[in-house]
C-alpha cells in the first residue's frame, strides 16, 4: 500500500485526515451489494405483496439516507454536501435475489466512496428487514466499491468477480 494508511499519524494515533490545503474536485463513487433468497421471496417483493410494504422503494430510500448519515456512522469520516446520491435495485434471476448499486457523488476536497458503500449497505440490510418474516435465510453479500473517480489517487475500477453480471 503506497503511503501508508492516512487516518493513523507518526505514533499510530487515529486522526480525521486534514483536507483543507485539498483541491475541490467532483468525485463519484460507486458500490453494489446483492441479497440472496428464495425464488418465492423475490417473486413476493417484485409483485408488490410484502406485508411491511413497497421494499424496493423502502430500501432505495434508506440507502439515500444513509449516505447522507455516513460521517455519524463511520468514525472519521468527513460530512459532505453530497450533490447526488442514487440506490438503483434490480432483480437477478440467477442469485435468486436482488442486486443493489449506489451512486454518490460530491464537489468537494475529500472522495465518497464510504458514502456508497454506505448506501448500498444499507438498502440491502432493509431489503432483509422487510422480508425477513418470510425468509429468515437471505443472505447480503458482495458489499463492494465498483468504481471511483476524481481526486488526487485518481480513478479506480473493480476486477470482475468471476460472475455473469
Amino acid at each position: 500500500m503506497a503511503g501508508g494508511l492516512t487516518h493513523l499519524d507518526t505514533d499510530g494515533t487515529a486522526n480525521m485526515v486534514d483536507v483543507g490545503s485539498k483541491a475541490e474536485t467532483e468525485r463519484t463513487a460507486i458500490a453494489e451489494g446483492l441479497v440472496t433468497m428464495q425464488a418465492e421471496t423475490l417473486r413476493m417483493i417484485l409483485t408488490g405483496n410484502a406485508k411491511k410494504g413497497d421494499v424496493l422503494g423502502a430500501a432505495r430510500i434508506a440507502g439515500i439516507m444513509a449516505a447522507k448519515k455516513t460521517h455519524e456512522l463511520v468514525p472519521l469520516c468527513h460530512p459532505l454536501l453530497l450533490t447526488k446520491v442514487s440506490v438503483d435495485i434490480e432483480p437477478d434471476d440467477g442469485l435468486p435475489g436482488l442486486k443493489v448499486t449506489a451512486l454518490a457523488r460530491v464537489n468537494g476536497k475529500t472522495g465518497v466512496e464510504m458514502e456508497a458503500l454506505t448506501a448500498a449497505s444499507v438498502a440491502c440490510l432493509t431489503i432483509y428487514d422487510m422480508a425477513k418474516a418470510v425468509d429468515r435465510g437471505m443472505v447480503i453479500s458482495g458489499i463492494r466499491l465498483l468504481e471511483k473517480s476524481g481526486g488526487k489517487s485518481g480513478d479506480y475500477t473493480a476486477p470482475p468477480t468471476g460472475k455473469a453480471d
